[in-house]
C-alpha cells in the first residue's frame, strides 16, 4: 500500500479549553480590529494566515499558496504568524482579538467555531461561499451558526471501524460486515479480548475531552437524540443518553476495552498497531500510521442500533476577521480558491482528510487515492449520512459534561443512568446561562 499522510494532529479533536468566557470578554473590549489596510505602494495586499498545521502539512499548504500568489499576483499570504499548531489556536485566536492585532484567516475547530464567532470581528461569509450547495451536509452545519455561515470549511474527515485482521485470525473471530449492530461490537470486543495474551476487543479515550465524546455522538443520533434539543435549554440526549452509554458500560464490564488515560489517544493506537488490539473506532487520517506500521487491516462502517447506518465527521474551519475592505476581500478570495474542487482535492491528499464536496469526491485524482488506499472508500462513503455536532456556545460544557460520564462508565465509577443524570444536570444548567 501506498504512503499517506498524516493530518494536523492524530487525535483530530483536543481537550477542552478553559478561559476562553474570559478571554471572549476581553474581545469586547477590543471592537477595533486589527491592523487596517494591508495594501502595499506596489498595490498588493498582504494577509495572514494562521494555518496551525503540522511540518508535514505545512508543506502542503506552502505550496498551495504559492500557486495562489502565481495565480493572484497582487495578493501576497504571510504564513509566519501564528506560531501554533491547530491544538493551541483557540487561545492564541482569543488572545490576538483581545489585544486588537489579529490575523485575517485563522485555522479554528469546528468545536470551538461558536466561542471564536461571538467576536464582532468574525467575518459573515452567508452567500460568500461558491459552490455552497454542492458542499456535504455535516460540512455546510459545521460552519453554520444560527443561520448565518461564519466561516469557510477547510477540512473535514468521518469515523469508521479500523479492524486488526491479524488480531481476528488469531481469535478465530469472523471480521465484521456492513450492518452490523452496536451488539454486535460488543459481542466481536469481547471475543477478542484474551487477557493472557494482553489483547482487547477495542480502545475508548478515557480523558473527558472531545476526542472522548465524540465517539458517543453517532449513537445518540441512531437513537432518535440530538445534541441540544429544539428548545435550546436542554439536551437533546435525555431520553437515549443511557442506552448509547450501556454500550460503553457494557465494554467495560467485559474488560474488552483499553482506556486510554492520556491525553491524545497516542497510547491507544500504539496497541492497535501493536497487536493487541482488534477494533478501533477512528478516521482516515490515522490510515497513514496503520500503513506504516505494517498492519494487515480491514475498514467496515459504524455499528447500528437501527440498521440505518450513521457516523460523525468533524468539520475544521478557515475563520476569517475583519482587518479592512480589501483584506477581507483578498481573504474570500484565497478560502474560496482553496475550496475549489481542484485545490480542495490536493489539500485532501496531502494532509490525509476527506473531499469537502460531491465534485471533488468525483475528481480522477481523489478516485485513484480511493483505490490505492485500502478503506479510503469507507470513510469517503459516510460523508453521505453522517452529521456533525452543532455550532452553539455551549456546546464546550455539554460535551465536557458527557466525556465525565462517559469516563465515570469506563472505570465502573457510576452506572450508565447514574451517569446520565449527574451529565444532564451540567449540561443543561450551561445551557440556560445567557449568551
Amino acid at each position: 500500500m501506498p504512503q499517506v499522510n498524516s493530518v494536523t494532529t492524530p487525535t483530530r479533536r483536543t481537550a477542552l479549553r478553559g478561559g476562553a468566557a474570559i478571554a471572549l470578554g476581553l474581545v469586547s473590549a477590543a471592537c477595533s480590529g486589527g491592523s487596517k489596510g494591508g495594501v502595499g505602494p506596489d498595490g498588493r495586499v498582504t494577509i495572514q494566515l494562521w494555518h496551525g498545521q503540522n511540518e508535514r502539512n505545512r508543506v502542503v499548504v506552502e505550496e498551495l499558496v504559492a500557486d495562489f500568489e502565481r495565480a493572484y499576483p497582487n495578493i501576497r499570504i504571510d504564513l509566519g504568524g501564528g506560531g501554533v499548531v491547530a491544538d493551541e489556536m483557540l487561545q492564541k485566536v482569543l488572545a490576538a482579538l483581545a489585544s486588537g492585532s489579529f490575523p485575517d484567516i485563522a485555522y479554528i475547530f469546528g468545536s470551538d467555531l461558536a466561542s471564536i464567532a461571538r467576536s464582532p470581528n468574525v467575518v459573515d461569509l452567508t452567500d460568500a461561499l461558491p459552490g455552497w450547495n454542492d458542499l456535504w451536509q455535516p460540512v455546510q452545519t459545521a460552519v453554520t451558526l444560527n443561520g448565518r455561515v461564519r466561516a469557510a470549511p477547510a477540512l473535514t474527515d468521518s469515523l469508521a471501524v479500523v479492524c486488526n485482521q491479524a488480531v481476528f485470525a488469531n481469535a478465530g473471530v469472523a471480521l465484521p460486515v456492513t450492518g452490523w449492530s452496536w451488539k454486535d461490537f460488543t459481542a466481536t470486543a469481547r471475543k477478542l479480548t484474551d487477557a493472557d495474551r494482553g489483547t482487547f476487543g477495542t480502545g475508548w479515550p478515557g480523558v473527558g475531552d472531545e476526542d472522548t465524546t465524540w465517539r458517543l455522538w453517532p449513537l445518540v443520533w441512531d437513537l432518535g437524540g440530538e445534541v441540544i434539543a429544539a428548545d435550546g435549554k436542554t439536551v437533546g440526549f435525555a431520553d437515549v443518553g443511557e442506552r448509547a452509554l450501556q454500550v460503553v458500560a457494557d465494554l467495560a464490564r467485559d474488560k474488552s476495552v483499553y482506556i486510554d488515560a492520556k491525553p491524545g489517544t497516542d497510547q491507544m493506537y500504539q496497541v492497535f498497531k501493536s497487536g493487541l488490539m482488534g477494533m478501533v473506532i477512528t478516521g482516515q487520517w490515522q490510515l497513514a500510521e496503520i500503513i506504516d506500521a505494517r498492519v494487515d487491516y480491514t475498514v467496515v462502517p459504524m455499528p447500528s442500533f437501527t440498521g440505518a447506518p450513521m457516523t460523525i465527521s468533524g468539520p475544521d474551519t478557515w475563520t476569517l476577521f475583519d482587518n479592512g475592505p480589501a483584506r477581507v476581500h483578498a481573504a474570500r478570495t484565497f478560502v474560496n480558491w482553496l475550496n475549489d474542487p481542484r485545490q480542495d482535492v490536493r489539500w485532501d491528499i496531502g494532509a490525509g482528510s476527506l473531499p469537502l464536496s460531491r465534485p471533488a469526491q468525483a475528481l480522477p485524482e481523489w478516485q485513484r487515492q480511493v483505490e490505492d488506499i485500502d478503506g479510503l472508500d469507507v470513510f469517503t462513503r459516510a460523508l453521505v449520512y453522517s452529521r456533525a455536532r452543532p455550532v452553539h456556545p455551549a456546546y464546550p460544557q455539554v460535551s465536557q459534561a458527557l466525556g465525565q460520564a462517559i469516563v465515570s462508565v469506563l472505570y465502573g465509577r457510576r452506572s450508565p443512568a447514574e451517569a446520565m443524570r449527574r451529565c444532564r444536570r451540567e449540561a443543561d444548567a450551561a445551557l440556560h446561562i445567557p449568551r
